[in-house]
């Protein structure tokens, strides 16, 4: 038995509470946090405040156990031998550096017990490792700062560019930038050393430049990006027909690129003619890929570019139901780290998920699992069950290699029904009724509105 008898209550009314807990135990655990906070730190140093008393902090926020970062210290106020202004002053300086780290470091830490429990996602192009990019302009934060009190304009605290792996479903890097209204493009040049031989890396249109596109194939990499209209060149011959995907008909051409030294590309360019127009009213889109013919069919590239999104459901999932863009943090690097925290919990949830994937099957849990109500339990019984279990406890997962681990998350999801935290599924969206004016102008009262229903 791995875990001691005070786990069974929680493990059999609250499952999933428990994953979590233990996973982030494993992955905070505060000596390997401060060694490389350590590690990555160039200005900042620990005096009083260890920087993972400071994760633990931020982490109850991300998290939504505690609503705001004071709330938090309030509950925290005993353990730490520091003032709140000492807390936000820490938290004002975290270096992007180590912001990154964690997420990196939690990545690498998930991925073999990810492996061991043999619960990978099938991969989307079989020989090769699929990555997205994304970027994610952070939420525009209060007025707080007294320089922000006399502007209209909305504060925006910095920008991320976010790499997924597919198979894992794990953010394994993360570039940032304080600057607000800096272009995704600008950090491009950070991307490049993260390609690996045998990688395809999916994203849009922002990120198709030539420098790219040549770096990647430099690398020996792969691409599936939708082309720029700023990356122009020679198309080659007449374009085919290649059969048809779920939003339409699928062509395709060759295309000679010039690259920014000088050296010249030939690429296959997808185009999708679309069944309905994007928002944009763009009818069709083209799609840049080094990918061989033989092997990836133009229909097989449409495909893999549609999956894009999968990075969007991410951030989605990070902002709107863990809590890891605060608008009180008017600071960047304070948004940052929060936003960085908030990846970290994604990799961990990656991680409940891989389990219950290992014991119920990938198609159950990515039909019907909801992230939603996985991420409500933890909120709603964290508390209750940390002051349960004494906090010793949890140390043994501290402990744990990849093998013990896969075991222990194996057996308590071996025990979570799935229906429990099954997804609510909507009906097909209907296009929005068209509005007008209220004779007695911009108000009206709901009351009177029901009065009308019930008369006709």
């Amino acid at each position: 038995m791995l875990l001691d008898q005070v786990f069974e209550p929680f493990i059999k009314e609250a499952p999933i509470c428990v994953m979590a807990r233990g996973v982030l135990q494993r992955i905070l655990n505060p000596q390997h946090i401060d060694h490389l906070f350590t590690q990555h730190a160039r200005h900042q140093y620990t005096n009083e405040l260890l920087f993972s008393s400071l994760v633990e902090l931020m982490s109850r926020v991300v998290l939504r156990q505690e609503p705001s970062v004071h709330a938090a210290y309030r509950k925290l106020e005993n353990q730490l031998p520091v003032s709140d202004q000492s807390v936000y002053n820490k938290l004002q300086h975290v270096e992007l550096a180590v912001s990154a780290a964690l997420v990196r470091d939690s990545a690498r830490r998930v991925a073999p017990v990810i492996d061991t429990l043999r619960a990978s996602l099938p991969p989307l192009l079989p020989g090769y490792r699929v990555k997205f990019l994304d970027g994610n302009h952070l939420a525009a934060t209060e007025h707080r700062l007294e320089e922000l009190r006399r502007t209209w304009a909305a504060p925006l605290p910095g920008i991320a560019l976010v790499v997924l792996d597919q198979e894992h479903m794990t953010v394994t890097d993360v570039l940032l930038t304080e600057d607000g209204h800096a272009q995704e493009r600008a950090l491009l040049d950070a991307v490049v050393p993260l390609v690996g031989e045998g990688e395809v890396w999916v994203a849009d249109r922002n990120f198709c430049t030539l420098g790219l596109l040549g770096a990647i194939f430099a690398r020996r990499g792969s691409f599936v990006l939708r082309q720029h209209g700023n990356v122009q060149g020679a198309l080659l011959g007449q374009r085919k027909l290649k059969g048809r995907c779920e939003t339409g008909w699928v062509y395709e051409q060759r295309l000679r690129l010039r690259g920014e030294q000088g050296p010249v590309m030939e690429v296959r360019r997808i185009t999708v003619v679309l069944d309905q127009p994007t928002r944009d009213g763009d009818t069709e889109i083209h799609i840049l890929t080094n990918l061989p013919a033989k092997q990836v069919p133009a229909v097989r590239v449409a495909e893999v570019y549609r999956k894009r999104w999968t990075i969007e459901g991410l951030f989605f999932e990070a902002s709107a139901v863990l809590s890891c863009e605060i608008d009180t943090l008017c600071y960047p690097k304070a948004a940052l780290f929060a936003f960085c925290l908030g990846l970290l919990a994604c990799n961990a949830v990656a991680l409940l998920k891989a389990a219950l994937r290992a014991e119920h099957g990938e198609g159950v849990v990515s039909q019907r699992l909801s992230a939603y109500y996985l991420v409500l339990e933890i909120r709603q019984t964290y508390a209750g069950m940390m002051v349960a279990i004494p906090s010793d406890a949890w140390s043994v997962f501290e402990g744990f290699d990849d093998a013990q681990m896969a075991q222990v998350l194996g057996g308590i999801a071996r025990r979570v029904s799935i229906d429990r935290y099954r997804k609510t599924p909507r009906g097909p969206k209907k296009p929005p009724p068209q509005r007008k004016r209220y004779k007695s102008g911009e108000h009206i009262a709901t009351s009177q509105v029901i009065a009308g229903r019930k008369k006709r």
